[in-house]
This record gives structure tokens, C-alpha cells and sequence, in this order.
């Protein structure tokens, strides 16, 4: 496995993380990689002034791993109600299944246990998205059955092309330090 070196974003990585982000979820790009939801959402993955305004918030931080030209992953992570949230994870579609999102999942959730001192990481993932959600399952997460509505009309987090999505919060909770 290789080693990865983690930067926080900053604001000139706008543009780059705007193309990644969508490049593993939108269009026919995302489907080299298995974490496409063009099936599910068409448009952007990501606005601009969204991914500003995680950048410069405090509790905040976007954390990429730079490949040879461009970002090759990227995620956010925040404290949100006490605990960390982690969203917006992408890695390149063509360098996928390389462990890239293992290690960036794993500095993310260090960041809010031992950084931040949470107790807990939480996130929200479209519920019919099996294979993602089995994904962070393998990882520790659990299904919390709580469900949250999809941001029907909102065309910054996508345009859906079908009328049953909604968000499932999964959620791991962090041991003690060993």
C-alpha cells in the first residue's frame, strides 16, 4: 500500500475539487469508478460557495490527496452537533479500489477523534446506494435508521432523476485511545 500525504483544501482548490468531486459521481466519467450516481442524480455533485464556505468555516476542514497533475481525493470533515461529520468524499474514478478512500476515510475520522476529541463520526448517504453503504459498514459504521429528506428543488446537490431518494445517517462511534 502506498503512502499518502494529506493537505487541508484551500480556496484555490476550488475548481479542481469542484471537477473531482464530480467526476466520481456525475456523468459518464463516474462510471469507471463504482461510486457513480449518475443513475441517480444528474448536474452538479458539489457547488462552488458550498465547498468556499466549508473551506473558511472554523470546525472545519477539506482534506485532499494530491496526485501527479490534480487532486486525486478528496473530503470533508466538520464538527456538526457534537460530532464529526464526514461528506463529500471522491477519489478519481480511475485510480479507485487502490486504498486512497481507506486512508482518507482513516485521516478523517483521526482528525475528529483525536484532533477534535469527538466521540463519534456520522454521515449521510442515499439509502438505496447498497454497495456505498456496505462500503463504510466493512469500515465500523452502522445503520442508525434515521432518515433525512433528499434536497428535492435544490439543483446544487444534483438533479434527481428519480422522485424516492432520501439520505440514511450512518454513524461510528470511536473507542477509547488505546
Amino acid at each position: 500500500m502506498s503512502v499518502h500525504t494529506f493537505r487541508t483544501a484551500t480556496t484555490s482548490d476550488i475548481p479542481a475539487l469542484v471537477t473531482l468531486v464530480t467526476s466520481a459521481y456525475r456523468g459518464e466519467s463516474s462510471r469507471s469508478g463504482w461510486t457513480t450516481e449518475a443513475d441517480l442524480l444528474d448536474g452538479a455533485r458539489i457547488d462552488p460557495d458550498v465547498l468556499r464556505a466549508d473551506i473558511e468555516r472554523a470546525d472545519s476542514r477539506v482534506v485532499v490527496i494530491d496526485g501527479a497533475h490534480a487532486p486525486l481525493a478528496c473530503a470533508h470533515v466538520a464538527i456538526e452537533d457534537g460530532a464529526g461529520y464526514f461528506g463529500m468524499f471522491a477519489v478519481d474514478p480511475t485510480q479507485q479500489g487502490r486504498g486512497t478512500g481507506d486512508a482518507l476515510l482513516a485521516e478523517c475520522e483521526r482528525i475528529a477523534r483525536d484532533e477534535w476529541h469527538l466521540p463519534v463520526m456520522r454521515m449521510t448517504v442515499i439509502d438505496v446506494r447498497e454497495a456505498l453503504i456496505a462500503f463504510y459498514l466493512r469500515r465500523g459504521y452502522r445503520r442508525t435508521g434515521i432518515l433525512k429528506p433528499f434536497p428535492y428543488g435544490d439543483t446544487r446537490f444534483g438533479i434527481p432523476r428519480r422522485d424516492d431518494l432520501r439520505f440514511e445517517v450512518l454513524e461510528k462511534t470511536f473507542g477509547a485511545a488505546a
